[in-house]
């Protein structure tokens, strides 16, 4: 009745299902609990449904759920947009593809107040440098004088009506290699035969591309945009970091709204009814994923797809494509035009390059004398590329290794004369940088390791035994690893302040397995499912159990998935900011991301030392991914993509 391999299926996966239930099921339903009752004198009373009453009618709350919408749409249309011209670029890279590759996952390793820290300074319109660069260039004057910018100089921080533009920018940057890798691994999966037989039929460049990669990348477009607009939708770190929500209510996110209702007001039965009352958005992400993984299999071909859409699948799609524009123009018209361009321009480049490289091939194959003309737009476009991955970041560097005198006279705006270590220096007299640092290496280093041997039992378990409620599991673990924080860090909170854990590390160390565990599992469960089940036969053939069959052929084997999820876990760990930011005050407790904001007091902004600190935190986590990135693509290909 319980399976046949249930007396080791159980043991390996109790120790998650135990982490799971007691971190996100239990306050998942505290925080239900929560939502129905408000705060009045030292205690909690039953309101009912007063605070849902309550929240629709308040226009704070409106606002942060339509720029919710309005932040998480943009970003994914311009993320889809430019990691597909990114993906062509290095796809069709023959020379330097593994350096150019490096440099493109940079956003993506960094830590999130790394990627605040350097955009903001880039848009401060006193020491940054961009209003400089656009002038100087005459983009910006032209761009205002087309009204795409309501002022030059342009305050994009400060500014209600660029703002969200701005921090939409900031977000696609950050994600743009997410999309990229991906996309590569869907077009290395399509086979070449394809494109040869449409040749030979007489298509274009461009009806290959529309009919051959685009159909080909289906399964990974689908899956990629879900996972990236669940994660975009419940984002709080980012513009916390770059606005805090403002101007006035102009970036004001849900989870923004949610944390400063609980947290800073104390009213927890009302942060958790914001953080509950969006849920339905997520929990139909989440069923609409689960579906379509079911129904192809995983297989990217995605010869199934009518199980998810019905014959009216198409036509429903176009229709909500274009109710999604109508209510995008409705919310914000101005955004809307600013947008719009903004797409234009990157799906004509990518439609140019898309002939392009198709032209490059038919060159190659022709002379290769004459190949050297048709890699001029590869590089030209590679080039735009890398500029602007590399911009912000280049000028994170260049502050670092200036002296104050340099960054508050606005001297050697882009390169320093001299170069000088004195922020460095100011960085570990003015603040107990070491400590900070010393605690992140703590929490990560743990909280990956227990992630990843938990989850390697467990996906083992889930993915090649038969027990009952494998199945059920496999799809719990999708659902706990898309979960909002914003919906757990508020019970968390309560929890943790009722066991006095709250300012030490102790804290972290029980909240980060609700992102690390889930997703460390759902990423080897892909890798587990392809490895051929004959392995295992033939050693229990020879006398081993399955437990040696797991630690002595499955291990080995799995041990480039198990550096790609350790790789990324750690990543998670390294850059977490939310949890950190609501569980602990003391300093001697903080972690990086959260030393480094608080470095930020008021209007006053050490730009030299905030840089100095965002060089430090990103060496390890760039060193640790540029030592295993050969491992990384074959990793994506068997696991996360898969999952």
């Amino acid at each position: 009745m319980l399976g046949h391999d249930w007396r080791i299926g159980y043991p390996f996966v109790g120790p998650m299902v135990l982490l799971l239930g007691g971190l996100i099921a239990i306050p998942f339903f505290d925080a239900i609990r929560l939502s129905f009752t408000a705060r009045q004198g030292n205690r909690n009373v039953v309101v009912g449904f007063d605070n849902y009453v309550n929240l629709l009618s308040d226009p704070f709350f409106r606002t942060a759920v339509a720029n919710t919408f309005v932040y998480t749409a943009w970003s994914e249309v311009f993320k889809v947009a430019a990691g597909l011209v990114a993906a062509l670029l290095l796809h069709h890279l023959r020379r330097g593809r593994s350096i150019v590759t490096g440099l493109v996952l940079l956003p993506w390793i960094i830590p999130t107040v790394v990627t605040a820290v350097s955009w903001r300074s880039l848009f401060d319109p006193i020491f940054g440098s961009l209003n400089e660069v656009l002038t100087a260039t005459g983009i910006g004057p032209l761009l205002a004088t087309l009204n795409v910018l309501p002022d030059w100089p342009a305050a994009w921080l400060s500014d209600p009506d660029l703002a969200m533009a701005s921090v939409t920018v900031v977000n696609v940057w950050k994600g743009i290699p997410f999309f990229a890798i991906n996309f590569l691994v869907g077009l290395k999966a399509i086979d070449n035969q394809l494109y040869e037989a449409a040749a030979v039929d007489g298509a274009s460049s461009w009806r290959r591309f529309l009919h051959v990669t685009l159909p080909g990348l289906r399964y990974v477009i689908l899956v990629t945009v879900l996972l990236s607009t669940i994660w975009t939708f419940n984002n709080f770190d980012l513009v916390w970091l770059l606005t805090q929500g403002g101007p006035g209510s102009s970036t004001s996110l849900y989870t923004i709204f949610a944390y400063q209702t609980a947290i800073t007001q104390l009213q927890l039965g009302l942060g958790s009814a914001a953080a509950i009352l969006l849920l339905p958005i997520s929990a139909l992400l989440i069923w609409i994923l689960t579906r379509y993984l079911r129904a192809d299999g995983g297989r990217p071909d995605g010869t199934r797809r009518g199980r998810l859409l019905g014959r009216a699948g198409r036509p429903l799609l176009y229709a909500t494509g274009i109710g999604l524009l109508a209510v995008l123009f409705y919310l914000d018209a101005n955004l809307f035009i600013r947008c719009g361009i903004g797409v234009l321009v990157i799906v004509g480049l990518g439609i140019g390059f898309a002939s392009g490289a198709e032209a490059l091939g038919q060159i190659r194959s022709r002379s290769i004398h004459g190949s050297w003309l048709g890699r001029i737009p590869l590089w030209v476009a590679n080039a735009m590329l890398l500029s602007f991955i590399l911009a912000p970041l280049y000028w994170v560097v260049v502050t670092a290794f200036k002296s104050e005198l340099q960054i508050t006279t606005r001297e050697s705006l882009l390169w320093p004369q001299p170069w000088t270590s004195d922020q460095f220096y100011a960085l570990f007299l003015d603040h107990p940088f070491g400590t900070w640092f010393r605690n992140t290496v703590i929490v990560a280093t743990v909280s990956t390791a227990v992630a990843v041997l938990l989850a390697a039992f467990s996906a083992y378990a889930l993915a090649r035994l038969k027990f009952r409620g494998a199945g059920a599991l496999t799809g719990i673990v999708l659902l706990t690893y898309v979960m909002p924080a914003a919906l757990l860090f508020i019970p968390l909170y309560r929890i943790l302040s009722a066991l006095h854990l709250t300012d030490s590390l102790g804290a972290l160390l029980i909240a980060y397995p609700t992102f690390t565990l889930p997703f460390a599992c759902w990423f080897l469960l892909g890798y587990f499912r392809g490895i051929p089940f004959e392995l295992e036969e033939a050693a229990m053939t020879d006398g081993a159990t399955r437990f040696g069959a797991f630690y002595r052929i499955i291990v080995p084997i799995a041990r480039p998935a198990l550096l790609t999820v350790g790789l990324f876990t750690l990543t998670n760990a390294w850059n977490e900011f939310l949890f950190a930011y609501v569980f602990i005050t003391d300093e001697s407790q903080k972690t990086l991301p959260l030393g480094l904001q608080g470095m930020i007091i008021g209007d006053i902004v050490p730009w030299g030392q905030l840089s100095a600190a965002s060089i430090l935190i990103s060496v390890p986590v760039v060193v640790a991914y540029g030592w295993a990135q050969r491992f990384l693509v074959d990793g994506l290909s068997a696991g996360a993509v898969k999952g």
